[in-house]
């Protein structure tokens, strides 16, 4: 038996609330405020962009947790709650100071709004709709998206902030459709 085939040992079943990675997301939520307050009043630099980066970094170490320790359905509901209150954060933060435009900051929020929606109904008819990989790519790209923004080097790279905050819509609006597309066929079976 390999290393890799080596069961692991969860310990927190499904309906633990006190866990080690439910705590990192709590903190993550906790810590959103002040950062996004310094991203609304201070914009790039070197401080902010060290602070968004590592508070964005810490949705690997509760994944990780959540994988080591067991994965449960409020780490499901907190995790993505506390990757939409950054992310939607720091780009409402980055409209607000005219830093980005507020066309692909109103895409991704209609799209995370009609996702939660659409979560909602479905969970209300028994059907789960477990995180997909795509959405974890989304997410990790909006975060870079204001990452770039706040990173002085990039100030004036103008086309490259643009670049990264479209592809971010385009990443967001794909992971829409898969969502809906997976869970139309598991709906079915």
């Amino acid at each position: 038996m390999s290393a890799s085939d080596t069961p692991v040992r969860r310990r927190f079943g499904p309906s633990a609330i006190a866990t080690p990675a439910n705590a990192v997301t709590g903190v993550r939520l906790l810590l959103a405020v002040p950062v996004l307050w310094v991203v609304q009043q201070r914009g790039a630099g070197w401080g902010t962009f060290v602070a968004w980066t590592l508070l964005a970094l810490t949705d690997h170490v509760d994944g990780w947790l959540a994988r080591r320790d067991g994965t449960t359905r409020s780490g499901a509901f907190l995790d993505p709650l506390a990757d939409k209150v950054l992310a939607m954060g720091g780009f409402v933060a980055l409209g607000a100071r005219g830093d980005v435009s507020w066309w692909p900051v109103a895409v991704i929020g209609g799209r995370e709004l009609g996702v939660s929606v659409f979560r909602s109904y479905m969970g209300r008819r028994g059907v789960s709709l477990p995180a997909r990989r795509l959405g974890k790519w989304k997410a990790n790209l909006q975060f870079a998206a204001v990452a770039i923004v706040l990173l002085p080097p990039a100030a004036d790279l103008v086309g490259l902030q643009q670049a990264v905050l479209w592809g971010a819509v385009a990443l967001t609006l794909l992971s829409a459709a898969d969502l809906v597309r997976h869970t139309r066929a598991a709906a079915r079976a």
